[in-house]
């Protein structure tokens, strides 16, 4: 007769057929959801110059990375109490109600209701940022950053279709009575329901719910209730220091729990104990702020030397190679992450941010070698994005995954809106090359972090 020593232990499940459905749908999602992202952006500006008026059509584009940062509060919160898929739909549709509020806004040319719009529209920004986490929960240790990479090169097939719908957004809702510039928001809230649907429906098992149970199963005993475990490795060879590897079944390390939908406090306390974690942060949230700065400023740079005739069509090239920059090759990015280590991509991208803003600070009106100092930049920005993502995901534990990644996306958008403004004044009183100049030094206390000696099995050497 069974007892429960002898009854069978239940099946683990196969996580890589999981693995391989969540990489399709979050690939299929992320073009869907790019699209919706960049159509309203590629007029968002042009449509608020028409509502509100030139003066505030920058703030406009504003509210909506503004949003993107502040929306990924809740929506981590809803992650890490109920799985990734209830948050990633939740995010989409809070960004078609935005859309669908930037349309009526248009109609009734409501300042107030256009701004709340563009805020909420961030849910898609949202959403699109936390679906590269979702694409690692279930990764095996050796294929982190690729597999993270590859839902991020899915964002290029949005971000470089979506501006050739604008048009026929555009043509197509101008016999439903919508005013000019309306209709791409129309056709942004379309997609992102379409992808909440197809998230809704598909996106089962849910990987971080998975993760978790594998890890409690994995598990030698059960926690305190109010502390997690943070696997601490045994001590590691330095020439094995920088490989990815599986966290062990040991725990060293004790972390404040994630209580059903923590916030950012909890996340804070985490991160506050892990120095990779902090590393993976300041690798996000510097490179983007370098991103950020030197692009903005770009096409006023190229303005100053280009009449009203050529400046559009000049800004499109350059602009086009600098997305091309971020996203065209993040699969090779991320390799190179899981191939030579997490803390060597991060520093290769710092040292391509700092080699585009030499490029682009002493380029002058020389257009071609601005174009170089932007695909530079793009390719820096996608070297501390792919690997520190990769190196914050696999550095918390499961238990707080969710919030953590929440309070970088918080952190990295709030740092790109607060760069944008900033861009503005530094290039008015001092001009593009000392821009440029601030902006690389911005990146010397990530080289410090990111060369930190770290002592062997200390709870960060995950990555």
């Amino acid at each position: 007769m069974a007892t429960d020593l002898t009854a069978p232990a239940p099946a683990r499940p196969d996580v890589a057929p999981i693995q391989r459905r969540t990489l399709r749908l979050l690939f299929g999602t992320q073009v869907i959801g790019g699209i919706g992202v960049t159509i309203g952006i590629a007029v968002g500006a042009l449509l608020a110059a028409r509502v509100a008026g030139t003066a505030v059509a920058g703030l406009a584009q504003s509210a909506a990375v503004v949003g993107g940062a502040l929306l990924a509060v809740p929506v981590t919160r809803i992650m890490n109490g109920h799985g990734r898929r209830p948050g990633l739909v939740v995010a989409y549709l809070v960004g078609a109600v935005g859309a669908v509020l930037v349309v009526v806004a248009t109609v009734t040319r409501s300042v107030p209701l256009l701004f709340l719009g563009m805020l909420l529209f961030g849910g898609g920004t949202a959403a699109n940022l936390q679906a590269r986490y979702t694409a690692v929960d279930l990764a095996d240790p050796a294929r982190r950053g690729r597999q993270l990479s590859i839902i991020v090169w899915a964002t290029t097939i949005g971000a470089v279709a979506a501006p050739n719908f604008a048009a026929l957004a555009d043509e197509v809702t101008s016999g439903w009575g919508l005013p000019p510039l309306a209709g791409p928001f129309a056709f942004s809230a379309a997609a992102f329901v379409l992808a909440a649907g197809v998230l809704l429906a598909l996106l089962r098992p849910d990987p971080l719910l998975t993760a978790r149970r594998l890890a409690a199963a994995d598990a030698p005993a059960a926690p305190p209730p109010d502390t997690v475990e943070v696997e601490a490795p045994a001590a590691l060879p330095p020439a094995a220091a920088d490989a990815p590897v599986a966290p062990p079944a040991a725990a060293t390390v004790a972390t404040p729990a994630a209580r059903r939908g923590a916030g950012m406090r909890a996340a804070w306390q985490v991160v506050r104990g892990l120095p990779a974690a902090r590393l993976g942060i300041a690798a996000v949230a510097v490179g983007h702020v370098v991103m950020v700065a030197v692009m903005s400023m770009t096409p006023v740079r190229l303005g100053e030397s280009h009449g009203d005739a050529d400046v559009l069509r000049v800004v499109g090239i350059v602009l086009s190679l600098h997305i091309a920059g971020m996203y065209a090759l993040s699969p090779l990015v991320g390799w190179l992450t899981d191939r030579l280590g997490r803390r060597a991509v991060i520093l290769g991208g710092v040292g391509l941010l700092l080699a585009a803003c030499a490029v682009a600070g002493t380029a002058g009106h020389h257009t071609p070698r601005l174009s170089v100092g932007l695909v530079l930049l793009g390719l820096g920005w996608s070297g501390t994005m792919v690997a520190g993502s990769t190196l914050l995901s696999e550095s918390v534990p499961a238990a707080v995954r969710p919030s953590v990644q929440g309070f970088s996306d918080l952190i990295m958008g709030l740092s790109g809106a607060g760069a944008a403004a900033v861009s503005g004044f530094v290039m008015r009183a001092a001009g593009y090359p000392v821009l440029t100049l601030l902006a690389a030094i911005t990146v010397v206390p990530l080289v410090a972090l990111a060369l930190r000696p770290v002592s062997v099995g200390a709870p960060d050497k995950e990555d």
